[in-house]
């Protein structure tokens, strides 16, 4: 296991192929616990009318061609700021947004045929609108133009549900989900996988057969 990153609550920006978003969702999905939502008094997204067969994983989508993303220009710069509080680049390893987890993020909101998802995106859209909310009320900026220690001091209160209090809970909620989704996104790249250092899925380079006293005794040699 690596070291501890310098951030408590754990711009290269590279847009990512539509076949590899759908995939790493996949695989990020059987590894994410999966928290209920807690809205912050915005209605429920609308259910979707249909999508269409499945996508083929063998083929490459253009962004939007099966079913459209939800951030915002916006959005997304607040999702980006945010992970990469989260989870910033250091001597060892990207941040999370320089391996795609904006893009990751955006995708898990977006994908249709799952309730999760769906459940997902609300949370994810009214969190960020209060992140922003929060900024503007504190600092009078955006938070993707706040100093470190600025932000630092909004996910302070929010960066853990046992000590959040009553007015910060719901904001604390939304964290949580979110540092869940983009963690799980970061350690599914190959990037996160070796700040990880783990070791499995790598052939042995230097391997002479099994000893001569064992092959000798199943009359191999």
């Amino acid at each position: 296991m690596s070291a501890p990153r310098p951030s408590a609550w754990s711009d290269r920006s590279r847009p990512m192929d539509r076949r590899t978003a759908i995939r790493w969702i996949l695989s990020a999905a059987a590894a994410i616990p999966l928290l209920d939502r807690i809205a912050f008094g915005a209605d429920a997204p609308p259910e979707p009318t249909g999508y269409g067969p499945d996508p083929d994983l063998q083929k490459t989508y253009a962004p939007g061609e099966l079913w459209p993303l939800t951030f915002s220009a916006d959005q997304r710069r607040t999702a980006t700021a945010l992970c990469d509080t989260i989870i910033p680049a250091d001597a060892g390893s990207p941040s999370a947004s320089q391996v795609g987890v904006v893009d990751f993020l955006d995708e898990w909101i977006s994908a249709p045929y799952w309730v999760p998802f769906r459940r997902d995106r609300g949370l994810l859209i009214e969190g960020l609108a209060w992140i922003e909310g929060e900024s503007a009320t504190r600092f009078q900026a955006s938070f993707a133009d706040l100093t470190d220690m600025q932000r630092s001091a909004i996910c302070d209160d929010i960066c853990d549900l046992a000590s959040a209090t009553a007015a910060f809970y719901p904001a604390a909620l939304f964290f949580a989900r979110f540092r869940a989704l983009g963690a799980g996104g970061f350690y599914t790249t190959p990037e996160g996988t070796r700040d990880l250092r783990y070791v499995g899925n790598i052939p042995m380079t230097t391997f002479d057969g099994p000893p001569l006293e064992v092959l000798r005794k199943v009359g191999l040699a």
